[in-house]
């Protein structure tokens, strides 16, 4: 039950001087803090970041401005950044085979505006998985910057299997001849074609842009294929499997990385934020390291556990299965809805998030799923025994919804379980 790193022994909530600065800033902190501990973590884009991560991230380079690049900035004084910085970029290329990378970007969706201002025009035709498929806001959706700056067209998936239709979505991409695909996902579980993407793309003169923002840790623990030999540019977050801070990165071949840069900066952003950078270069060095791969297996174990308990408990999960670190769950056949099942899985001490599945009829407010992933759970040293029980309690949760007696006692056996895999050692 020993957890893949150690937490430090007081929470930074704890530190006087927040507490005599700003009392209630400090007494959210704390309850976030309690949060995190009695309950169960289950969102599948979240995870807890290493005290390593949490130090750099807090340290004195929150206080320096750095507008430009190592060693072409626009401000004095930039030395010391300058070596953070690169540290990232060398670090992120090879982790993941890379020619080049940009580690500014403050957020995956930031990544991802940056490589459609730098590889496509306004207007100009795009294609990327819709939402209700698994896709993310930033691929196209229509009321995202992706779906109002450019001529958007969604690619879904077979309605028998659940899967990605490649043969459909070539067959869409001749039609619509879109100058840019995106690959990747915030709601699929299961393993993309890369080689099949890169293909079509080649078939119509696209560029394949992968967001890996979900996958990226499964990628550098090396229990997930790797999209970078495939696509002309990847873009990710630096949280989610990868447990670094909240933040995005982007990596590609040097040709298509030059134009990167410029939109990144001074095309959309100032100065960077290098408190974060630095605890991005952290977070690449842990992702090297040997324990990293048994962590990253351990997800995919543990979801594949969870997702078959769920199932004994007569869950409906979206193509049967997963090959990642995420379930969706298609609540119809309980005829609930994935408020009602977020609502009623919370009060039980298990923080899930609604989510529509493929072919919803339901609103996104209300849904007809719910999104449930284990990398935080795995972060804290659980694993395939603890899913079992967990997807019981999820399963008498969801038979149970308005029933505050059975969520009641539920929360108290889960709180009982985090004891036994506290955040701080």
């Amino acid at each position: 039950m020993k957890p893949a790193y150690s937490f430090p022994k007081s929470a930074p909530e704890e530190e006087d001087g927040l507490r005599e600065a700003d009392p209630e800033i400090a007494a959210a902190i704390g309850a976030e803090y309690a949060r995190q501990t009695e309950t169960l973590e289950m969102i599948a884009s979240e995870n807890f970041a290493s005290p390593a991560v949490l130090q750099a991230q807090g340290s004195v380079m929150t206080n320096k401005y750095a507008e430009g690049y190592p060693g072409k900035r626009y401000y004095g004084g930039c030395e010391h950044v300058d070596v953070a910085e690169t540290l990232a970029i060398e670090r992120v290329c090879k982790l993941y085979g890379a020619e080049a990378a940009n580690v500014q970007p403050n957020a995956g969706s930031a990544a991802n505006m940056a490589v459609y201002f730098a590889l496509v025009n306004f207007g100009d035709p795009i294609m990327g998985m819709d939402l209700d498929a698994g896709g993310h806001l930033t691929h196209g959706y229509k009321v995202n910057f992706s779906g109002k700056y450019y001529n958007a067209r969604s690619y879904g998936l077979d309605p028998k299997t659940e899967l990605i239709d490649y043969d459909a979505l070539a067959a869409a991409a001749r039609e619509h001849k879109p100058k840019l695909i995106m690959a990747g996902y915030s709601a699929y579980p299961r393993v993309l074609d890369f080689a099949r993407f890169r293909e079509i793309a080649n078939d119509v003169g696209a560029y394949l842009v992968v967001d890996m923002a979900h996958f990226a840790g499964l990628v550098a623990g090396e229990c997930y294929p790797n999209p970078t030999p495939y696509a002309h540019v990847v873009t990710s977050t630096t949280h989610k499997t990868l447990r670094g801070p909240r933040s995005g990165f982007v990596i590609g071949k040097k040709e298509e990385m030059k134009k990167v840069d410029r939109i990144v900066f001074p095309g959309i952003q100032g100065g960077p934020l290098m408190h974060t950078i630095a605890a991005k270069a952290v977070t690449f060095r842990l992702a090297m390291q040997p324990e990293f791969k048994v962590y990253a297996r351990q997800i995919c174990a543990n979801a594949k556990t969870l997702g078959e308990r769920l199932k004994a408990e007569g869950v409906r999960l979206v193509t049967g299965g997963t090959d990642n670190h995420l379930l969706l769950v298609d609540l119809t056949p309980l005829g609930i809805t994935g408020m009602q099942a977020q609502t009623a899985l919370d009060k039980a001490g298990i923080t899930v998030n609604k989510n529509k599945i493929p072919f919803d009829k339901r609103p996104a407010t209300e849904a007809s799923g719910v999104r449930i992933g284990t990398p935080a759970l795995t972060t804290r040293g659980m694993k395939e025994g603890e899913m079992k029980i967990i997807g019981g309690w999820i399963g008498e949760t969801l038979r149970n919804v308005d029933d505050e007696a059975v969520l009641g006692v539920i929360r108290g056996q889960v709180k009982e379980m985090c004891d036994q895999f506290p955040l701080f050692q």
